[in-house]
């Protein structure tokens, strides 16, 4: 094997082998709270996970700038949004974002959040687009995901290059609940919609149920689902 195959070999088996450091957190942590190696924050926490939609077909259809101008809009919304609720954004993949809440009423706040992520969209965004532009053909869709459970924050890649990633079965269903939009775009795990207050349960005239229940065949839970929007 080369020199690099050799160290990396070596590196490898170094993960596997040292036993991890873990230690309970009370706040999400920044990147240098964590060490590279071994090491380990748990909390308890939501994870709220917010997709933009069909960003491909985005990109191939329309000019860069207003894909730029798109993807923009929906980032600054969500990440604002998730601010003013309490949570902590952890993570951008691209026209994605990651959010933990740690907070007492972490669930509610989330799926408050997820809410007004839908009001912005729909009632902000799409609105903006249709004046700038009103030969556009576009339309913002997007989804949330929301789910609960126990988190571990470690630290990944090389000293110059690395941030933290998140393991934990909130993290994995929050991102997977997106792929589900259809005609929903807000989607919130079963121990998540267990944990709502009122407020974030009911809502109208007359007040009626903001969500519905919908088997996940492909995971094999329940899941509530929503097309209802707050204002921010």
């Amino acid at each position: 094997m080369s020199e690099i195959a050799d160290d990396l070999s070596g590196e490898v088996e170094g993960i596997f082998k040292t036993k991890w450091d873990i230690r309970d957190g009370r706040v999400v942590p920044d990147p240098d709270d964590v060490q590279l190696g071994n090491d380990a924050v748990r909390l308890e926490g939501t994870v709220l996970y917010a997709d933009l939609a069909d960003s491909t077909e985005l990109v191939k259809k329309f000019q860069w700038w207003f894909a730029a101008a798109v993807y923009k809009s929906y980032l600054v919304c969500v990440c604002r949004i998730i601010r003013e609720n309490g949570g902590e954004i952890t993570a951008f993949d691209g026209d994605r974002v990651m959010a933990v809440f740690i907070d007492k009423g972490r669930d509610a706040a989330a799926a408050r959040a997820a809410l007004q992520i839908n009001y912005a969209v729909a009632n902000i965004i799409n609105p903006r687009i249709k004046e700038a532009f009103p030969k556009a053909t576009y339309k913002m869709q997007q989804a949330v995901g929301v789910d609960r459970s126990v988190l571990y924050a470690a630290r990944t890649g090389i000293r110059g290059s690395n941030d933290l990633v998140w393991v934990g079965t909130s993290a994995n269903l929050a991102a997977k609940m997106c792929s589900l939009r259809q005609q929903y775009p807000t989607y919130i795990s079963a121990s998540v919609y267990n944990n709502l207050d009122n407020s974030t349960l009911y809502a109208g005239n007359p007040r009626q149920n903001m969500w519905n229940s919908y088997r996940w065949t492909e995971q094999g839970v329940t899941v509530y689902r929503s097309t209802f929007v707050w204002p921010p």
